[in-house]
């Protein structure tokens, strides 16, 4: 029995470094983006330094509208998410002159703010659409959610003292302190890197499993969404203009009918029709569950249209997994309990990548592949950390009239992660590390410098914690060029017997 379990154990290992090796670039990227996106708030408001301004929700978002009304006369709907106690300004996605748009707006004028730019909105689209077109995008990270499940679960059967050598971490033994430490960041927050990967999975299951849906809707995909949510109101264009009714009466309306809960997002649908449509959904900040309630007004009169408060038990049971994965309702502490999980999932699975590595450079010398996959994980890791940076650094440094200024923040992230990759290929693992490293170190510095410089006293929480981490990096760099510079160690053998 004992040799069963054992074999079961062997085929667990080899399960889990094979999944873990086959997406795991993908999954560090995904993690690193997803971890970052729990402070996309701070983020936005970090990269739009003169966007100081504060206003309630419903005057903000009657401010948004103003201005819309004035200069997306074309548009066909405009999606806003009104200011909270993180944000300040009106995020707004709308479409003008055949281009889909998305803008941070002044919560006081209603005008975009003088920096363009997707702020902390470029790390959430990361994170599960990886920079690539719908919907390949999204398939990959949901296919890269089931290879970590299966990560997950059969690291758990494979490992015999999982907790007991959680306590352990021996430095400086080669493959031994790689798994020791791989082995401490999965457990201590075992539980959490099971609960954000399957629900993580399910919101993308639509996708995913699409048979459900197709079995009982066919292609009437409308039908299913009006079923979701009963208080969206959907009317085609009536073709004639009609000026929009003043929004504020209705925003304030909706929140009187949501027993006081501040509103969360606004969709006006056919905006400056006969037929416009004005859907106001309660704040998901102060619950788990996602959108829990929506009205509509006919956007010409202001009279509701639809009404609903979800209560059934199906649906609200996928809102809370919904909302467990967004995080969107957890307060401070909560939420850095989430990056801190996040944080060790995505180091998790980095130390993985670079055990795979050493485990089999201390077997033998390395295959050709290995040693290809040993200089992919320089370039690919340090790549995904110092693009995040250089997103940063653009975000200072280019010119504020510069036209398609956002587009142009997300290519120079995209192209600095290719030079890294390039380069992490191109140099020696020994060399690639310290040189990678210590470019985010200063890339991390110059940043926060930067915050410090052109960021009021409020905004500088995250350029601390862009120079905490510069200190930490430099660190490491400091103790990798001195594991550089030291003699080789004598190789172990066995002592030959004498002649």
């Amino acid at each position: 029995m004992s040799a069963v379990r054992e074999g079961a154990r062997q085929v667990m290992a080899w399960l889990h470094g094979w999944t873990g090796l086959l997406l795991g670039h993908v999954l560090f990227l995904m993690c690193l983006a997803g971890t970052l996106s729990l402070f996309k708030p701070e983020i936005g408001r970090w990269m739009r330094p003169e966007a100081v301004a504060t206003a309630a929700p419903v005057d903000a978002v009657a401010a948004a509208t103003g201005w819309l009304a004035k200069n997306a006369k074309d548009s066909t709907g405009w999606y806003l998410t009104a200011p909270d106690g993180r944000a300040n300004t009106v995020e707004a996605a709308y479409d003008s002159g055949g281009e889909f748009l998305y803008r941070a707006l002044d919560p006081v004028t209603g005008a975009p703010v003088a920096r363009e730019t997707m702020g902390g909105e470029f790390f959430y689209r990361l994170h599960f659409e990886l920079q690539l077109p719908f919907p390949w995008g999204r398939l990959l990270a949901s296919l890269a959610a089931l290879v970590m499940l299966v990560a997950l679960i059969t690291g758990i059967i494979a490992h015999r003292r999982i907790f007991r050598d959680f306590f352990t971490f021996r430095p400086a033994k080669g493959q031994r302190s790689w798994l020791d430490g791989h082995n401490a960041l999965g457990v201590l927050s075992l539980p959490f890197h099971l609960m954000i990967t399957f629900t993580g999975l399910v919101t993308l299951a639509s996708l995913s499993m699409p048979w459900p849906i197709t079995a009982n809707y066919g292609d009437e995909l409308m039908a299913m969404y009006q079923e979701l949510t009963p208080g969206l109101a959907n009317r085609s264009p009536a073709g004639t203009r009609a000026p929009l009714a003043p929004v504020a009466p209705m925003l304030r309306e909706a929140e009187r009918r949501f027993g006081g809960a501040p509103i969360g997002r606004v969709y006006v649908v056919n905006p400056g029709d006969a037929a416009a449509v004005v859907t106001v959904f309660r704040s998901d900040a102060a619950q788990i569950g996602f959108t829990p309630a929506e009205i509509s007004f006919d956007g010409v009169t202001g009279k509701v249209l639809a009404e609903w408060t979800e209560n059934r038990p199906a649906v609200k049971t996928y809102n809370v997994v919904y909302g467990l994965h967004m995080a969107r309702f957890a307060p401070g502490v909560l939420r850095w309990l989430y990056f801190l999980g996040g944080a060790m999932l995505t180091l998790a699975i980095a130390t993985g990548l670079v055990l795979w590595v050493v485990k089999r450079r201390e077997r033998a010398p390395l295959s050709l592949g290995n040693r290809l996959l040993e200089r992919l994980n320089a370039g690919a890791i340090g790549g995904v950390l110092l693009g995040s940076v250089a997103y940063l650094w653009a975000n200072r440094l280019l010119p504020l009239e510069l036209p398609g200024r956002a587009e142009v923040e997300v290519s120079i992230a995209l192209w600095s992660a290719t030079v890294s990759l390039v380069a992490g290929a191109a140099l020696r693992p020994a060399i690639a590390w310290p040189a990678l490293l210590g470019a985010l170190a200063l890339g991390c510095a110059g940043a926060g410098l930067l915050g410090f410089a052109t960021s009021g006293v409020g905004q500088w929480g995250m350029s601390l914690m862009l120079v905490a981490t510069a200190t930490a990096l430099s660190l490491i760099v400091r103790r990798q060029i001195r594991a550089l510079r030291a003699p080789p160690a004598p190789r172990r053998g066995r002592a030959r017997a004498a002649a």
